[in-house]
């Protein structure tokens, strides 16, 4: 899973506190969330997280105080619910199995949260794995029970090459989608504060500010800057490595051009097929924001298949 930021978030902030994880163990049909999504509670009512995105939420709420009271993990299946499907029950039709455990020793040892941040922040997934019988987790697989492994990816981050007004748009929607971004460029003029809030920025070269950030499977490269001098080093330094996404903007007669360049350099074809040019998915693109949301889709989609 990708979107459990908010979860590790919240348990850092009430770390020490009675808590009970819930997760997502099964689904079957249309399943309003995934295999793996958690939802975390708060022994005093809070949240974070969905496991339905608001279908089951209150039942499972109910379900999450008996279990830290307890100290007991227990599972409940959700459906259509004749009658009440927007009580407690599924109205798109599909069912899902949801585990909620006591944060601790007996359930979902909080030791685990760290163990899943240390190993996103360092680039790197990490497997937990939780005995559906006894409702016990650890990073060792189950032997001799039914063992639901729920993977953590390694966090994803997005690294822009060229401070242009797309750049901007699109450090925008990535950090909505919870992508750590970094923008590179070495023209001081363009990368500047005020044009990225919040932002991380890099003046180096490109070759060598995107190798320093180690891209993975994980990693987005996209460059926007039209400059060769720019893009082509970026792109030659994302070819080096597993980089889960490497785009550039252009027409398809200037991503012709720069593959050129780039065989010219010694890249063989095979790398140059990984990137994807003109960056994005084609959507009728107009303007700025709408060509940075096409960029966007384009990584998320990747980034995915490469999950």
């Amino acid at each position: 899973m990708t979107d459990n930021d908010s979860v590790l978030a919240a348990f850092r902030l009430w770390q020490g506190a009675p808590m009970a994880l819930a997760t997502v163990v099964s689904t079957w049909g249309s399943a309003p969330r995934p295999r793996g999504s958690h939802m975390l509670v708060h022994a005093d009512g809070r949240m974070e997280g969905s496991v339905s995105g608001g279908c089951v939420e209150g039942d499972v709420l109910a379900l999450a105080a008996e279990v830290i009271a307890s100290g007991r993990s227990e599972r409940r299946r959700y459906g259509v619910a004749d009658g009440a499907a927007w009580e407690v029950g599924l109205p798109c039709g599909g069912t899902i199995e949801v585990l909620v455990q006591p944060v601790g020793d007996d359930g979902f040892p909080g030791g685990l949260f760290d163990a899943i941040d240390t190993a996103r922040n360092e680039g790197r997934g990490v497997t937990v794995h939780t005995d559906l019988e006894t409702g016990r987790s650890g990073l060792a697989p189950i032997v001799g029970g039914t063992d639901f492994a729920n993977h953590y990816s390694a966090s994803r981050q997005l690294l822009i090459v060229g401070a242009v007004q797309i750049a901007q748009a699109l450090a925008k929607i990535a950090a909505t989608l919870g992508v750590s971004t970094t923008v590179i460029d070495p023209r001081g003029r363009f990368l500047t504060p005020e044009r990225f809030p919040q932002v991380r920025l890099d003046d180096r070269w490109p070759d060598e500010a995107v190798s320093s950030y180690r891209p993975g499977a994980s990693t987005a490269v996209i460059t926007l800057s039209h400059d060769p001098k720019i893009d082509d080093p970026a792109l030659i330094a994302a070819l080096a490595a597993p980089t889960g996404y490497i785009a550039a903007l252009g027409s398809r007669r200037s991503h012709a051009a720069r593959l050129d360049r780039l065989a010219a350099q010694g890249i063989a074809a095979a790398d140059l097929a990984r990137i994807e040019g003109p960056a994005g998915i084609d959507i009728g693109a107009l303007g700025a924001a709408e060509i940075a949301l096409s960029v966007a889709a384009g990584m998320v989609r990747a980034l995915h298949d490469r999950a």
